[in-house]
C-alpha cells in the first residue's frame, strides 16, 4: 500500500471505493443506454473444447427461468439418456425436446442412415423455429452432421438468415462450425481444449459428459 493510502482511514478508503465503482456504472449504464435493439440472436457455440452442448442448455435454463418456452433437437446424441435431458422433462409445459440422432458418428457404419436421421432433425428444428412458439430453440450438435455433409450447408444458411423469425433465438453447437454459418451469426464463442481428462484415462462420466 503506498504511503498516501496508508495515511487515509477506513472510512475515506471506502468512500475512494464507492466513488470509483459510481464511476464505473454510470460509464456502463452510459454505454448500455445506447443499445436499444432487441431482436432474435443466431448464436454458435464451437471449437475443439468441452463445454458447446454445456453453454446452450446453459441458456435453455435460463429461458426457463424468465419462464420462456424452449426447444431441443438433438441432432447427434438422441441415443444417449443425457442428465440435461432428464433435468428438461421435469419443465414438460415449457419445454419441446426432439430426441433426432442416432448416435455419435465415429459409431456408424451407415451414411445413408445418418443422413436421412439428419434430414428428420433439421425439418422437426426447422418446424419449431417457424412456428415462433417457444422463445429458444436449440440445436444440440447441428455442426457436426454439417461437418460430414449430411445437410448442405447453403440450405440451412438460407433458412437462418431468411426464414428465421426475428424473435425466435436459435442456438448452435459442436465443433467445426462452418464459414458460412459463422458469417451469418450474430454471437459465435470458440471453446479452447486446454486440458481434458481423457488423456489421462478418465472415462467420460455421469454429470460431466452425459
Amino acid at each position: 500500500m503506498s504511503d498516501k493510502k496508508a495515511e487515509m482511514s477506513e472510512e475515506e478508503l471506502n468512500a475512494r471505493h464507492a466513488e470509483k465503482m459510481r464511476k464505473k456504472k454510470a460509464a456502463r449504464d452510459k454505454i448500455m443506454a445506447t443499445k436499444t435493439i432487441e431482436k432474435g440472436l443466431l448464436i454458435v457455440h464451437t471449437g475443439k473444447g468441452k463445454g458447446k452442448s454445456t453453454a446452450g442448455f446453459g441458456m435453455v435454463f435460463r429461458s426457463l427461468g424468465h419462464g420462456h418456452k424452449v426447444a431441443v433437437v438433438q441432432f447427434v446424441k438422441g441415443r444417449i439418456e443425457t442428465g440435461e435431458r432428464m433435468a428438461l422433462e421435469r419443465f414438460s409445459d415449457l419445454v419441446t425436446i426432439k430426441r433426432m440422432g442416432e448416435g455419435f458418428t465415429w459409431e456408424t457404419q451407415d451414411r445413408q442412415r445418418d443422413i436421412d436421421a439428419a434430414r428428420a432433425a433439421w425439418e422437426a428444428a426447422k418446424d419449431l423455429i417457424r412456428s415462433r412458439e417457444h422463445r429458444l430453440v436449440l440445436c444440440d450438435e447441428l455442426n457436426i452432421v454439417l461437418r460430414y455433409d449430411y445437410l448442405p450447408i447453403e440450405e440451412v444458411v438460407a433458412f437462418l438468415r431468411d426464414e428465421k423469425p426475428e424473435d425466435v433465438h436459435v442456438v448452435i453447437t459442436g465443433r467445426n462450425a462452418k464459414d458460412e454459418l459463422i458469417e451469418i451469426a450474430d454471437l459465435v464463442t470458440e471453446m479452447e481444449q486446454v486440458k481434458h481428462p481423457f488423456r489421462s484415462g478418465v472415462k467420460p462420466q455421469e454429470g460431466i459428459e452425459f
